[in-house]
């Protein structure tokens, strides 16, 4: 049987990096390989109904030892960020970690910038090479997953009910259930295995949009400019510069939302900035995306025709369908009590596919895969966490046996 590392150390090395900016689903090929690898590994556990499809959903079942309990899904996404580069992905593994920096290429992990790291002293630690993302997020999630599913196929004496699991695309694009069929997965509920830290047990998370300001600049000679020129780029600062500055993600946590300011290029000729906005309450979240557009009106009235504000809601907060079925946070919480896991309750401060799916009357929290500061060079995973997902995930399908479960059509 495989181990979750072992499982982690080569999904990794899969480049699926996905593309905001690209037409297709999924948005790079490179996810398609990926599935289709997913599913031999699905053959080689021995799971069945096992099916890809043209959009590189990867569905199988693991057989129920124990008829008429509720359908449990368990759910992870293929893709990683494209805010970090994902491909030649060389895992480092930290064996005994000392509690001391982790050198790296160019940087190094140090616990006086991630005091976290005291938390596993002693551990296996997983990180990159320190020039790419790991892509934990969310491999480890698959990983884990799998493993699971492995140990339960062997050990048909542990009683469970059917067990669905899926593995999607482009998550991080807000795209993962553009086409995925609830009906087709035909779980009661499910979890996303896609959170952070040992412990974490999600139901809220933001509700959130994406902006796209694009402004048309006037490009003469800077000699003879006076009363003439728009500078695309300068007034793109003068947007930026009328948000509130305390409200972006260095200076917020908790509950806080914040508008981010994700990229920004141009010229004198022409200027885009992407922004995403972030609020848990639906009020909130309402007065920043009128209060993006203000700004952008006021500048217009001062400049005619030369800027347009596109502003797309992606997802929202979960917990108003979750709050109706808070008997499967119960279940996870359980779990992870009985393998020794503390669990730590609180918003994700960004989305799941779970929040889509809960909207598409699949109830779906958010489990931990263990995994620490995604989307970046700094990424690392205690190997000690990945196993107690496995062992989280195992319980939770041999407790969900017994849960009293209803859907609310």
């Amino acid at each position: 049987m495989k181990t979750v590392t072992q499982r982690l150390l080569t999904y990794v090395k899969h480049n699926t990096t996905s593309d905001f900016n690209s037409a297709t689903y999924p948005s790079t090929r490179t996810q398609l390989h990926f599935a289709d690898y997913l599913v031999k590994e699905c053959r080689e556990i021995g799971l069945v109904d096992i099916s890809v499809d043209q959009n590189g959903y990867v569905m199988a079942t693991l057989p129920e030892t124990v008829p008429g309990a509720p359908v449990i899904g368990f759910i992870a996404h293929m893709d990683t960020s494209p805010d970090a580069k994902g491909d030649g992905i060389m895992p480092n593994i930290v064996e005994q970690y000392d509690g001391g920096n982790i050198p790296l290429n160019n940087i190094s992990i140090s616990p006086e910038e991630f005091p976290i790291l005291q938390n596993y002293i002693g551990d296996t630690l997983i990180t990159s090479d320190g020039t790419t993302l790991l892509g934990a997020d969310d491999k480890a999630g698959i990983a884990e997953i799998l493993t699971a599913m492995d140990y339960l196929k062997r050990h048909p004496e542990i009683p469970h009910g059917k067990i669905r699991i899926a593995f999607t695309p482009d998550e991080e694009i807000g795209r993962g259930v553009d086409y995925f069929s609830v009906e087709d997965f035909g779980a009661d509920f499910a979890y996303t295995v896609d959170g952070g830290e040992l412990g974490e047990l999600q139901y809220e998370n933001f509700n959130a949009a994406r902006a796209i300001i694009h402004i048309s600049g006037k490009n003469v000679h800077p000699g003879t400019a006076k009363n003439i020129m728009i500078n695309a780029t300068l007034l793109g600062t003068e947007i930026a510069a009328l948000l509130p500055e305390k409200e972006i993600p260095a200076k917020t946590d908790g509950y806080e939302g914040f508008f981010h300011l994700c990229s920004f290029q141009g010229t004198v000729s022409s200027a885009t900035l992407t922004y995403i906005i972030r609020d848990f309450d639906n009020n909130t979240f309402e007065h920043r995306k009128n209060m993006l557009q203000m700004i952008v009106d006021r500048k217009k009235n001062q400049y005619p025709n030369a800027i347009s504000l596109e502003i797309r809601d992606e997802y929202y907060n979960m917990s108003s369908c979750i709050e109706e079925h808070m008997s499967i946070v119960g279940l996870a919480k359980e779990a992870m009590e009985f393998c020794g896991v503390s669990p730590i309750i609180r918003p994700i401060r960004g989305g799941t596919d779970g929040a889509r799916l809960s909207y598409m009357s699949l109830p779906c929290p958010n489990l931990f895969t263990g995994g620490h500061n995604f989307h970046g060079p700094y990424e690392f995973i205690p190997v000690s966490s990945m196993n107690k997902a496995v062992k989280t995930i195992i319980k939770i399908a041999e407790m969900g046996r017994n849960l009293d479960f209803k859907k609310k059509l």
